[in-house]
């Protein structure tokens, strides 16, 4: 299984790569454009992986998904155009510069429960929208809360250039007009993160639907699946998945766009799935596949085909008894949600959210 090793060699290198390195390190491993002036950029698909843990699809032949430096050209990869960033691509290039990759970074640090509260920050005189002038104090705020947001030095790196300033993007002309007078109201900048957050899901999906039939192989649903798992268990988890292909019937099962997308918002909802899995577990915490299915659908309103089932137990079930291991299974999701926002401290990703910053906040707004 050569290819197995490589991938998980890899793997485990970008892991620490997206979680240790500054942004500039990340950008510029993921970014597969370099312009003739030596400037760096991601395509759509570069910034989902550059977010998102992800395996190289099992039904292609690359090992890894970034660039290292010194080589003639990254791995092929495959990824359908995104028509949700050309909305903001504002010379349709297609591209993403790093001053907007540290922009998206930041958005898609907001966990979509705080959505709200993260526009009355922005909001401070509750009048259901905001200028761009506060805008941009705002999102300097939550940058230092983010880990790469915090760490950025505006992409001054050896041989690394970078054009236009992180506030100047297409997405802020998308927010407040071309000539940035227009307000932002709740329901656009909502709705925008939701969307984001939403199309780094389709983008994952498309990312493993190398064949583009809108279905990926089981197998790449549990990669999916397992590759926010803690390093100390990822690898028993990986092996897991792998056994997939000796299961003659989930050897051949494919998962729809629609089902990924299902098991993305229960993720989501950890906190309700989280309780709900221990209301539903029987009194000795062992959790039957019909649990996990009502726990789902009754608790968090989402329904779980019984494939999707079916592929959850063949990697969380570690004994083999028809239970789910609880613990190892919403640790792997819970880690996942933390990898994307990774908090710049502890106080969590959200911790400009917290009433003790709010001072600074106004500080810095007067």
């Amino acid at each position: 299984h050569g290819y197995s090793y490589r991938r998980r060699v890899f793997f485990n290198y970008e892991k620490r790569i997206r979680l240790r390195s500054p942004p500039e390190k990340i950008f510029e491993y993921f970014a597969s454009v370099r312009k003739p002036d030596g400037e760096m950029f991601m395509l759509p698909a570069d910034l989902m992986r550059a977010v998102v843990p992800v395996f190289p699809p099992s039904e292609s032949n690359v090992v890894r998904e970034g660039r290292l430096r010194g080589e003639p050209s990254p791995g092929e990869l495959h990824c359908a155009p995104s028509k949700f960033f050309v909305l903001f691509d504002t010379n349709t290039d297609g591209l993403i510069s790093f001053a907007e990759y540290i922009f998206f970074v930041t958005l898609l640090s907001i966990p979509e429960s705080s959505f709200s509260a993260a526009f009355k920050m922005f909001d401070v005189d509750l009048s259901g929208e905001i200028d761009k002038e506060e805008f941009k104090k705002v999102m300097a705020l939550m940058r230092s809360y983010n880990r790469q947001g915090a760490a950025h030095r505006h992409g001054l790196r050896t041989g690394f250039k970078v054009g236009q300033s992180v506030e100047n993007g297409g997405v802020v002309e998308y927010f407040f007009g071309n000539d940035g007078n227009e307000p932002l109201h709740f329901d656009k900048f909502t709705s925008f993160l939701k969307e984001l957050h939403e199309e780094i899901i389709r983008l994952e999906f498309s990312h493993y639907d190398v064949k583009s039939t809108n279905t990926i192989p089981a197998k790449d649903f549990a990669l999916s699946m397992v590759a926010s798992a803690d390093m100390n268990h990822i690898s028993k988890l990986l092996d897991r998945a792998d056994t997939l292909e000796n299961d003659p019937y989930l050897k051949h099962l494919r998962i729809t766009f629609e089902e990924f997308k299902a098991f993305a918002d229960l993720r989501r909802r950890l906190e309700s799935l989280t309780m709900a899995i221990f209301a539903y577990g029987q009194v000795n915490g062992l959790l039957t596949k019909q649990d996990l299915k009502r726990a789902a659908q009754h608790v968090c309103g989402v329904e779980l085909t019984d494939r999707v089932v079916d592929i959850i137990f063949h990697v969380f079930d570690m004994n083999n008894d028809g239970h789910l291991s609880s613990e190892e299974f919403l640790r792997a999701l819970q880690r996942r949600e933390a990898d994307i926002h990774q908090p710049a401290a502890r106080g969590g990703p959200m911790g400009w959210l917290n009433p003790k910053n709010r001072s600074s906040l106004l500080q810095m707004l007067r």
